[in-house]
């Protein structure tokens, strides 16, 4: 295949690249990719290349390692956990919580738990909702009796109301 910008070498390069949602493609020969300034594109002696375009990503650049804050349980850092994608360990929540929240948030849309429970965690977490409702039915009609004693109806009513929803849970 030949060239696509001098149409007289053959092409030894294929370049493919979206700038502000604009797709190119050259197909181009050694000496017009240098032209091009295609020839250097993993260079090593440029150490820097993708530094800037992941400090903008993730904002300023990640510690060195011996700078980094390690998990004193599984010896995580924030850097590892965003590498791999799995946290280390439970301990790695609580020491980098700052740094997980912003992608927790933009991964599930939320920070706490609003979904279903696993079986084994159910019966206790029903067994503490119950107890929870029980009093609350409790604090209610203690309500309930101090509106009736004020001739508040109104409240007395929904009190009631409220009573009655969750007495027939």
């Amino acid at each position: 295949m030949k060239c696509q910008k001098c149409k007289v070498n053959d092409a030894t390069t294929h370049i493919k690249r979206i700038v502000n949602g604009k797709y190119t493609e050259y197909i181009l020969c050694a000496d017009c990719a240098h032209e091009m300034g295609f020839d250097n594109v993993f260079d090593t002696s440029m150490p820097d290349m993708f530094g800037g375009l992941l400090t903008s990503i993730f904002g300023a650049a990640l510690p060195s390692r011996s700078q980094a804050t390690r998990c004193p349980v599984c010896s995580s850092t924030y850097g590892d956990i965003k590498n791999t994608g799995k946290v280390g360990c439970a301990s790695c929540y609580d020491i980098f919580l700052q740094e997980l929240l912003p992608s927790i948030k933009g991964i599930h849309g939320n920070t706490q738990h609003c979904g279903k429970v696993s079986e084994g965690v159910c019966s206790e977490v029903n067994a503490s909702e119950q107890k929870s409702t029980e009093l609350t039915v409790e604090e209610l009609k203690a309500e309930l009796q101090n509106a009736i004693k004020e001739q508040n109806f109104e409240l007395a009513a929904e009190l009631r109301d409220k009573i009655k929803e969750r007495e027939g849970a």
